[in-house]
């Protein structure tokens, strides 16, 4: 019985937070651009630069990235390649943001808002536009396609430095640390999100389909749009307040659209009575009570008390006699008994 009820309890708490709130909650507050975060986002984007900077005048980093290929990790450990091959799936931008974006659904509709969505939409097109054009513009070949051994492989055509895969995981998972509502889930997501896009990158070095640089630069391409996150809040919110008002007019001329139906007011009456006689009274009066203040003011002809027999649920509690004349008529002359 004990372990019935605490599987009840734990059931209905966890229905309780799937039920929608009411309203929106007053105590999630949106990320400011503190001085803290300040100097967060100059230290990384002078990493960002720092790496750019290595590969192109092709310094040690680039004696290190041609080690770690000819080192070739999925040869040296070919067992956990399967799993390896399912786990960078967590980098790829389709199957993330897809699952990312149906947990901010249900959130944005649980809470009455359209903030997480427009949040994750807003660092998605930072990311395909900042990452996109360092891959164009600096056009690296991959391992795989390297033409010359010991150089940076730079302005030939390619479109992996940085890593998509790495700065895909780290803002696509980042950004829910990024919406947690409380401190405590912020530190644990932030946790979660950071093993796991350091997870996505060394995956992709050791397929061999990202140099050790280009994860580098992928980390930091992620880490640098969360941190400016907070510079977008005051276009996320205004986004969002017009979302509301065009749906408020779009429901409102959909509903002026409609014909008005005139309104009648109709005298309300308890169910069961006809429209064309008033509602009785509230208070029900039994038969034999109301039979005698009722029946001589009413107009119409009236049965005689002795015709009437009270009636309750059970039958009558008179029990019949033939014998029995009503009263007012001839009855017969009684012989008369000499005593």
């Amino acid at each position: 019985m004990r372990t019935e009820r605490n599987l009840t309890r734990r059931l209905d708490r966890v229905f309780a937070r799937l039920d929608r709130e009411p309203e929106r909650p007053a105590h999630i507050d949106m990320p400011r651009m503190s001085r803290h975060r300040v100097v967060l986002f100059s230290a990384t984007l002078a990493f960002y630069l720092a790496i750019v900077w290595a590969v192109v005048t092709t310094s040690w980093l680039v004696r290190l990235d041609w080690q770690v290929m000819f080192f070739r990790p999925y040869q040296q450990w070919p067992e956990i390649h399967a799993f390896l091959d399912y786990y960078v799936v967590l980098g790829q931008r389709g199957p993330t943001a897809v699952m990312v974006a149906a947990w901010l659904g249900w959130r944005s509709w649980r809470q009455h808002t359209v903030r997480p969505l427009l949040t994750l939409a807003t660092s998605l097109l930072l990311l395909n536009a900042t990452v996109g054009a360092a891959k164009i513009g600096m056009g690296r070949l991959g391992p795989h396609y390297a033409t010359t051994i010991g150089s940076n492989e730079m302005g030939l055509g390619g479109d992996i430095f940085p890593s998509g895969h790495t700065a895909n995981a780290v803002v696509t998972w980042g950004i829910l640390a990024y919406l947690a509502s409380t401190p405590r889930a912020r530190r644990w997501l932030s946790a979660l999100s950071a093993v796991t896009s350091l997870g996505v990158g060394l995956t992709t070095v050791y397929l061999g389909t990202h140099w050790l640089s280009d994860v580098l630069l992928g980390w930091a391409a992620g880490l640098l749009i969360l941190l400016a996150l907070p510079w977008f809040e005051p276009l996320i919110a205004r986004t969002e307040l017009w979302l509301f008002d065009l749906r408020d007019r779009w429901r409102t001329r959909r509903g002026g659209s409609e014909p008005a139906v005139p309104v009648t007011p109709v005298a309300l009456r308890p169910l069961g009575t006809p429209a064309e006689q008033p509602a009785p009274a509230r208070e029900p009066v039994s038969p034999t009570r109301a039979s005698r203040g009722l029946a001589p003011l009413a107009p119409g002809p009236h049965t005689i008390r002795s015709e009437r027999t009270p009636v309750t649920p059970a039958g009558s509690r008179r029990p019949p006699h033939a014998d029995r004349v009503p009263r007012g008529t001839n009855q017969p002359a009684r012989p008369l008994t000499g005593g």
